[in-house]
């Protein structure tokens, strides 16, 4: 009887792994890779020179509280080898090229305003005005607007993304996910939101 018991808690736990691995299991590494590559092209970053990584501890600490931070890091334990080498997220399709392309033009125009403090990045992986008064009020209305077409095609590109890899439902995810790279790779003297809202600078 107790040998039953052993092997129906041993199938139980092998089915559960399977449910992990089958019905929730998000690529999370390539999700990071596929951000990256998507972020260095539109903020024309050097992939060998950009950092990737917060450069102090608190900044380390304040990403980590980020949604979706620690339960992607469960999910890269719980998934087998043989999952985790799985192929990159394809993000090719001519409906991603055409955002991504719309906002690597736009950048240039936001660029000044990330780099005075004007602007920064939001926790939800969108953009926002921060300070309205370091844009001269000729200004206010064509930022608004740039940061309202950004925030579009911000959202457009998630989902994007999702459905051309044959998964809608990965779009909180690759959200979550491109919340904290857009972080991560932002210049040093950005500015950018805690998981609670407020604003910090990077170091």
């Amino acid at each position: 009887m107790k040998k039953r018991l052993r092997w129906s808690s041993l199938l139980a736990v092998i089915g559960l792994a399977a449910c992990v691995t089958i019905n929730i299991y998000f690529p999370a590494a390539a999700a990071e890779k596929a951000a990256d590559k998507i972020i260095e092209d539109v903020w024309e970053q050097d992939a060998t020179t950009t950092p990737a990584a917060p450069t102090s501890p608190a900044e380390q600490e304040e990403l980590s509280s980020l949604p979706g931070f620690a339960w992607s890091r469960v999910l890269d334990f719980l998934i087998t080898p043989v999952v985790a080498a799985e192929p990159n997220l394809d993000i090719s399709s001519p409906a991603i090229k055409r955002i991504t392309v719309s906002m690597e033009r736009r950048y240039r125009e936001l660029k000044p305003y990330f780099q005075s403090g004007a602007i920064g990045l939001t926790h939800d992986g969108l953009v926002a005005m921060r300070k309205a008064q370091e844009v001269p009020l000729r200004d206010r209305t064509q930022v608004n607007q740039l940061l309202a077409t950004e925030n579009n095609d911000r959202n457009a590109l998630y989902g994007e993304i999702a459905r051309a890899n044959g998964h809608p439902e990965w779009e909180a995810q690759l959200r979550e996910t491109f919340a904290r790279r857009w972080i991560q790779k932002a210049p040093s003297g950005w500015w950018y939101q805690n998981a609670q809202g407020q604003w910090a600078q990077k170091r």
